[in-house]
């Protein structure tokens, strides 16, 4: 792979235990990353949390070949999970939801991961669009109706993935920058607040993890195409 070409790791929750106890589980956490999973009151957030962490380590290693108990993770300025030792150039992105954790990795460039239902809920469908850009609630309503949810969690995990790559998180109002339509690629991104060049440089896919799901990676520098995946099946 080049060294800009994302790999994407899939774990689905009912393989977390499994998993992360045969890799060394919360044995391999830093102290604020065991802290953070003690606060957590759910079983399935706590799951999901260490889960991450693991499939994070896991991952970096796969590119790396250093031992999974040779990473920590540290908070990065604006507290995206950045990994330590930094000299390897390697970056990594978690997302999780009921049923799944991904994890993308990445060298010499950022990148986001995020994974959802592939179907937008109601309270979704009725609220979201508009705190989407113009261009985006335009395509939206020119889908037929039964086609909306999934157009809307569509555009929701592409711009997650595209903040958390970036560092702003939902700091960030949805409506300032857009993206082509989904069903139609390359996917496109516009950004004012970037040079043309810079936004035409991101690469981003979007995809069904499983069934269920709706995944988007955003990989700064990245080539179309060549996001490669494994799924962790137990």
């Amino acid at each position: 792979m080049s060294a800009r070409d994302g790999h994407l790791w899939l774990l689905p929750e009912p393989a977390v235990e499994a998993f992360a106890a045969r890799h060394g589980g919360a044995a391999l956490l830093g102290p604020d990353e065991r802290t953070h999973l003690a606060r957590l009151r759910r079983e399935a957030s706590r799951r999901r949390f260490l889960g991450g962490r693991v499939l994070a380590r896991y991952a970096l290693s796969a590119r790396s070949g250093r031992p999974l108990d040779g990473w920590r993770v540290r908070a990065g300025d604006d507290g995206r999970p950045e990994p330590e030792p930094a000299g390897d150039g390697l970056r990594f992105n978690l997302s999780h939801t009921d049923g799944m954790v991904a994890c993308l990795v990445t060298a010499g460039g950022t990148c986001g991961v995020d994974v959802e239902p592939s179907v937008a809920g109601p309270d979704a469908v009725r609220h979201l669009p508009r705190h989407f850009a113009p261009a985006e609630r335009a395509a939206l309503a020119v889908l037929p109706e039964g086609e909306r949810p999934a157009g809307i969690a569509a555009y929701w995990v592409l711009k997650e993935a595209y903040l958390k790559a970036v560092g702003t998180g939902l700091r960030r109002e949805l409506s300032g920058f857009s993206f082509s339509p989904p069903a139609v690629t390359p996917i496109r991104l516009t950004d004012p607040l970037r040079p043309v060049a810079e936004n035409a440089a991101w690469h981003f896919e979007l995809l069904s993890p499983a069934p269920g799901f709706v995944l988007a990676a955003a990989v700064q520098g990245g080539r179309g195409g060549r996001i490669h995946r494994t799924l962790i099946a137990s």
